[in-house]
């Protein structure tokens, strides 16, 4: 049985998100995992010795508040996806959350690599899988270019073929029409369009087959799909068929 599965258009490890971070790990613990939360930071790999420290440091406050025991695991490389050490953490640990940064580098590193394939095996059997900003982006079979649009979008981690996620849309995205935005992304016609603001997931749990919103903002469905907003608490199937 898969286990939930979030994108979360940003917030990782704020105290905003504790429950809802609480609520992915007890999902994971229903279905036998331990209690274990997993913080994978691939997305900031490039960024500076001070940065990762920080999301460290944020994670493992995160992870003390909710009760659990915390991972930092330093895959930065794609040899770091090679290692066994990292195969290991993964392996039946309740959540799994792939934070933010820049979603084309970690797709790059997670590809085909050892750790990716017990992360989606772990998820397969039960634990959650959560993505924030970069992380959620990347779980598609495509990701956009924001920073330069004229380029075609990379590859992603195919996890949702059919879905592509702007994150934190009501604040990059606020004074760019939504028709825009829909040409701008280059998104394909067999393909679901989703804005989800800050502070703010849209998450399917283990043994669902409805999206629910979770958070103080809103999800934008954009394309693929009749055009509307979603509030904390409304469902959605995010299905072509």
């Amino acid at each position: 049985m898969d286990g939930s599965l979030a994108l979360v258009g940003s917030g990782e490890y704020l105290p905003a998100m504790a429950a809802f971070e609480k609520s992915l790990l007890d999902d994971g613990i229903k279905n036998g995992k331990e209690a274990h939360y997993i913080q994978i930071p691939t997305a900031a790999g490039r960024e500076s010795d001070d940065r990762l420290a920080y999301w460290k440091e944020l994670g493992q406050r995160q992870a003390d508040a909710i009760g659990v025991k915390a991972t930092f695991l330093p895959i930065y490389t794609r040899e770091d996806a090679f290692k066994p050490e990292h195969v290991d953490a993964v392996t039946n640990s309740a959540l799994m959350y792939m934070s933010g940064g820049d979603p084309h580098y970690l797709a790059e590193v997670l590809i085909d690599t050892p750790v990716w394939a017990a992360m989606v095996a772990n998820w397969q059997s039960g634990a959650s899988l959560a993505g924030c900003s970069a992380g959620a982006m990347v779980l598609s079979g495509q990701i956009p270019n924001f920073r330069l649009l004229n380029r075609a979008p990379s590859l992603g981690l195919n996890l949702l073929p059919e879905i592509r996620v702007i994150p934190h849309f009501n604040k990059f995205f606020k004074w760019i029409p939504e028709s825009a935005a829909k040409l701008l992304l280059h998104v394909p016609n067999d393909a679901i369009l989703i804005g989800v603001d800050e502070l703010t997931a849209i998450v399917k749990r283990s043994g669902s087959t409805y999206w629910v919103v979770v958070g103080e903002a809103r999800v934008h469905v954009l394309k693929g799909l009749p055009d509307q907003q979603l509030h904390d608490g409304q469902e959605i199937k995010l299905t072509l068929s």
